[in-house]
Order: structure tokens, then C-alpha cells, then sequence
């Protein structure tokens, strides 16, 4: 079977004009811009973070309360710090909330405390945690 040829002048001039200097180098420096940007938004997004708390225990105390114990670490122990913690029922509605402050000390505290709930809890869990304390929790 033969290669049949291409009519000339239909589908355009097939050659490419090469890029010159600036143009290599400009598009050199937008793909390293890119690169950068990427680089620090998954730093941020996946890196450490800096306070982090789990749960490690909740003992269900009757059907209006829970007692939940966390741990907290975090890479400033030196500043407070305040974590939210909710009791869930059985249909998955928050049944209760607590903020909870954690005082300065030390890296890695255990903390606990008791909930009220609206309704029959099934679990007590850490919702977050921040630097952040509001100034109703505030010691100082």
C-alpha cells in the first residue's frame, strides 16, 4: 500500500517559527512562578499543623451528659489554647458543645471534661482546636 500525499496548501504552513531567548526564558520564569504556588498552597494545606487534638476516651454518663478526655499537642506550649468538643446522638445531631481552655504547660496535655446534651449522647468527640482563645475563657 502507498502513502497517498497531502494536497499542498490546505492545511497551512506545517513549519514552526523557533522561540527566541526572551520568549524561553519568560516562559521558564511563569513555570517556576507556578511551581512555587503550588508548592506552598500544599505546604499549607498538608504540612503540620500547628495544634492538633484526639479524642481518647468518652464514658456516656446518662442521657443528658458525657464525659470526654482528649489529648492535645501542640508546637507553642507556652500560649492557651482552646478546643471544641461535642457529644453526638444516635441520628448524628451535635447533641451538645463545650469549649474548653488548655491552659499553657506542657507540648502534649491530657485534658477532660463533661458534657450536657439536648439529647441521649452515643459518642463525645474533638471538633478542633485553636490558638485562638476568645476572651470569655481567657485567665489573664
Amino acid at each position: 500500500m502507498s502513502q497517498r500525499a497531502l494536497p499542498e496548501g490546505r492545511y497551512g504552513n506545517r513549519t514552526r517559527k523557533p522561540l527566541n531567548k526572551w520568549a524561553r526564558w519568560g516562559l521558564l520564569a511563569v513555570a517556576v512562578a507556578v511551581g512555587a504556588v503550588v508548592a506552598f498552597v500544599g505546604y499549607r494545606n498538608l504540612g503540620t499543623k500547628p495544634i492538633e487534638a484526639k479524642q481518647t476516651a468518652f464514658i456516656l454518663l446518662g442521657d443528658d451528659s458525657v464525659k470526654v478526655s482528649f489529648e492535645v499537642s501542640r508546637d507553642q506550649p507556652e500560649r492557651p489554647a482552646v478546643c471544641i468538643i461535642r457529644a453526638r446522638s444516635k441520628d448524628g445531631d451535635e447533641a451538645g458543645r463545650r469549649e474548653v481552655l488548655v491552659p499553657p504547660g506542657n507540648a502534649v496535655v491530657v485534658e477532660t471534661t463533661v458534657l450536657r446534651t439536648s439529647k441521649p449522647p452515643v459518642t463525645g468527640e474533638v471538633y478542633g482546636c485553636s490558638y485562638q482563645v476568645p476572651p470569655y475563657l481567657s485567665t489573664s
